[in-house]
């Protein structure tokens, strides 16, 4: 996941600067509307507020009339909400950065670092936990819920097939897997201290982020422009058998939603949620879309190894920024292409029912296909990338 670098401490499951809301959803089903045993409003803090996981859901929680604190190193462009600078890998610093939180009364849970190994993973991943809730404890905090963020590692999709279509009741892998020992933290201080969980596991988060590549989206994007500014058609760089292999996302704002949700949806105390889109598909489906709308050909995949091809574009990128008059973002920071390559080569279906959710309460949905086109535009519209008329 959901890193400034990933070789040092990052703050979100992924970057900052999220995309404007672009589809206005049923304020019925809003915090506004909930029942007098579930509280609509309090005091959020929300843990890597830098990410794109984060700053959706602190942006929401604000949208709803919420006093929120963002947490994460660096400031966040744009918040219209208090930030934190704090470094939760360190338990002094994240004593002393959230004692101002003292009133908090709900904790989103996003920050992360990427190490290379299952060990280090779990190691600095379960210190951010426990020192944010050590912090808050200290603070004096009256916290009432923690709503955590996990993902397809749970089931296994990280070592190359999982049983599909994934469901929370999925008995844990031997594997050693920090997610488990993140969630295992939280429940007992969750018993000791009396506050309520709730855990949310999203698929390919899309959403737009700078300062962290793992972002999907804008390697899709990237490698689009990329692609038309040398003239080439659009082709699937991945193999043909993750070409046909059904996958599915999840948007940043719905993910956002159901973090508020599940912090004051009594049905949501102590559960694991898988939170998609609502439906899937396959690239093999979607890659001839993506050309139309950028105003390209289209061509049949082509294996293509893009931590190999595309880094030597650097050079490129910065041509077409001054050309198209787009933000100055470095190009290292706009999309890690390991990452890309991951995905473009699971020739497995990555499924999750998300039908728990649904009959817990949080029914949300999107058209991906619809969605990934939207988000396009809206790069295009904050000049990230060409527009498609380019």
């Amino acid at each position: 996941m959901n890193q400034d670098n990933v070789s040092e401490t990052a703050e979100s499951h992924a970057g900052a600067n999220p995309l404007p809301g672009i589809i206005e959803q049923d304020q019925a089903r809003s915090a506004e509307q909930a029942a007098p045993d579930r509280p609509s409003s309090g005091v959020v803090l929300v843990a890597g507020a830098g990410g794109v996981i984060g700053r959706h859901a602190a942006d929401e929680y604000a949208r709803r009339g919420w006093k929120v604190r963002g947490a994460s190193r660096r400031p966040v462009p744009g918040a219209a909400w208090e930030h934190l600078s704090v470094d939760l890998l360190d338990a002094g610093t994240a004593r002393d950065g959230l004692a101002a939180a003292s009133d908090t009364t709900h904790l989103v849970f996003g920050a992360y670092i990427e190490r290379p190994t299952s060990a280090e993973l779990s190691e600095v991943n379960t210190a951010l936990l426990r020192n944010t809730l050590d912090a808050l404890r200290s603070a004096g905090a009256p916290l009432r819920h923690v709503t955590l963020y996990q993902g397809g590692k749970a089931y296994g999709a990280h070592l190359g097939y999982f049983n599909a279509p994934a469901k929370e009741r999925d008995p844990r892998l031997i594997q050693p897997n920090f997610y488990y020992d993140q969630e295992d933290l939280l429940r007992q201080a969750a018993r000791e201290r009396g506050f309520e969980l709730t855990v949310l596991r999203p698929e390919g988060v899309i959403g737009y982020a700078t300062g962290n590549p793992m972002n999907l989206l804008m390697a899709i994007a990237v490698y689009a422009a990329v692609s038309r500014e040398l003239g080439q058609p659009l082709r699937f760089p991945g193999t043909v058998a993750a070409y046909d292999a059904l996958y599915q996302v999840t948007d940043a704002e719905l993910l956002a939603r159901a973090a508020v949700w599940s912090g004051s949806e009594p049905a949501a105390a102590g559960e694991i949620f898988n939170i998609t889109n609502g439906d899937q598909f396959r690239w093999r489906q979607l890659w001839p879309a993506f050309a139309k709308h950028f105003g390209m050909d289209y061509a049949e995949p082509q294996p293509v190894p893009l931590v190999d091809a595309m880094p030597q574009y650097a050079e490129l990128w910065e041509q077409m920024t001054e050309r198209y008059g787009l933000q100055q973002t470095p190009y290292a920071d706009l999309v890690r292409w390991e990452f890309a390559d991951f995905i473009f080569r699971s020739e497995f279906d990555n499924v999750s029912s998300t039908i728990k959710a649904r009959q817990a309460g949080f029914g949300d949905c999107l058209d991906s296909e619809d969605r990934f086109l939207e988000l396009f535009d809206a790069l295009a519209a904050q000049k990230i990338i060409p527009g498609s008329a380019a």
